[in-house]
């Protein structure tokens, strides 16, 4: 009898799905300053700290004025996210005149060396894809190959339109 296959068909079949799996992952991590504001933020499977805020001075002051939904002036928040080392954090300060977002600033703090990297791709990339858009209608979901970060940028978002309501 001549034995067809070396590996048994349960192996053959787990390897082949395992190999799946490392493509769609590996497709996550592709490059390209993509942002689709209909799709909602990737689902986190770990737990990742709310965000916290501060308005910025001229917010707190009084200098801004209201003309929509939300309050015209700069606002401050720090989002948080998990990798899989360590979590992260973005501080970001959008603002704002008539619900539309004029001006965008991110900062980060990684503590490893690739969250440096993503942090820095997404800091560049972010003014793009948010300044000129109403603060209701952004929701990133990957700025110039950084998906996690964009999680930690949202939270912060979300933090800034419950600060900004006018």
């Amino acid at each position: 009898m001549i034995r067809t296959t070396a590996v048994p068909r349960p192996v053959r079949i787990g390897t082949v799905l395992l190999g799946v799996a490392g493509i769609v992952t590996l497709a996550g991590c592709a490059g390209g300053a993509t942002s689709d504001a209909a799709a909602p933020a990737p689902a986190a499977t770990t737990a990742a700290p709310a965000a916290t805020s501060a308005p910025s001075e001229s917010a707190a002051t009084g200098s801004a004025t209201t003309s929509g939904t939300y309050a015209d002036g700069t606002y401050e928040a720090t989002g948080q996210y998990a990798t899989p080392e360590s979590v992260e954090t973005v501080d970001v300060t959008l603002t704002l005149a008539g619900d539309t977002i004029t001006e965008v600033n991110v900062t980060g703090d990684p503590q490893a060396a690739e969250s440096r990297r993503y942090q820095s791709e997404f800091i560049g990339g972010i003014a793009a894809e948010v300044v000129g858009k109403k603060l209701d209608e952004i929701s990133v979901s990957k700025v110039a190959g950084s998906s996690l970060t964009s999680g930690g940028f949202n939270n912060a978002v979300e933090t800034i339109k419950t600060e900004a309501k006018a």
